[in-house]
């Protein structure tokens, strides 16, 4: 039998394990309960899926965590700091990032102009730095260093042969790996990744994947929104259901497969809580 002793270790242990922490979560749209109440935690370092029919309240969830939206109630934690009522660039600064189900690329510019954009508080957005000779070496060090880092980053993802081109020009599933390549650019500690594989072929489905394990490996955490059940069964653990705004469930994919619960749902049966 575990002493209180055991117990609290257990306890705090989990706890340093947590980075993302939700509680309570509720979001409403006039009279549309969107998000009800959801509470659920993502372990560091796990490729964690979040799935549930649609209008389970998936993607409204990401936008209160992101802070693209503000919730109506609960708390959002980020290793261990709650940011519930942060805005998107200072939750990015804390490392948690985001990407969209269709992706945001400035399509004007090249694949390289576009990763070279991505990190914050770069010396050459103030002019004076640029052009005060005493600063301007350097804006021009920094810019060499990201501009070294983009081309690594672009070859990571296997897009570096596409970095003259103009981002309007790719294709979906290359718009998915410039998305990936620019949020990575910013080195997060976290990723939220919604619905990455939509419209992308199998050949770059597998490419993505690949890099998002290689990530998690070097210790990225993931929470992945996918409708494809067979790339979050194959690739997620621990996996959290949502149905109605509310958490169902939250267990490993054997589990779930398994679950009345989930089966139901997905057949748009009633489900007891």
């Amino acid at each position: 039998m575990a002493t209180a002793q055991q117990n609290t270790e257990t306890s705090a242990d989990e706890k340093q394990n947590t980075i993302l922490e939700i509680e309570s979560l509720r979001k409403t749209y006039g009279g549309v309960v969107a998000v009800d109440g959801a509470s659920f935690a993502v372990e560091r370092g796990t490729i964690t899926g979040l799935i549930g029919p649609n209008g389970a309240g998936k993607s409204t969830t990401f936008d209160c965590i992101t802070g693209t939206q503000q919730p109506d109630g609960g708390t959002v934690r980020f290793d261990g700091a709650d940011i519930t009522r942060l805005r998107p660039e200072q939750i990015a600064q804390q490392g948690l990032l985001r990407t969209f189900q269709i992706a945001r690329e400035l399509s004007e510019m090249t694949v390289l102009e576009n990763v070279m954009l991505a990190p914050q508080n770069q010396q050459g957005e103030k002019l004076y730095r640029s052009v005060l000779p005493g600063l301007r070496g350097q804006v021009t060090e920094q810019e060499t260093e990201l501009r070294e880092q983009a081309w690594e980053t672009l070859e990571f993802f296997e897009i570096d042969h596409l970095a003259r081109d103009y981002a309007g020009n790719l294709s979906g599933g290359q718009r998915k790996l410039l998305e990936m390549a620019r949020v990575f650019m910013t080195d997060p500690e976290m990723v939220l990744l919604d619905e990455p594989l939509a419209g992308v072929n199998p050949t770059l489905e597998e490419k993505l994947l690949d890099r998002i394990h290689e990530l998690s490996d070097r210790g990225h955490t993931f929470l992945l929104v996918e409708h494809d059940m067979d790339v979050v069964m194959n690739n997620c653990d621990p996996i959290v259901v949502m149905h109605q705004g509310q958490v169902l469930v939250e267990d490993s994919a054997e589990q779930i497969t398994q679950d009345e619960r989930v089966i139901e749902a997905y057949l748009g049966g009633e489900v007891e809580q």
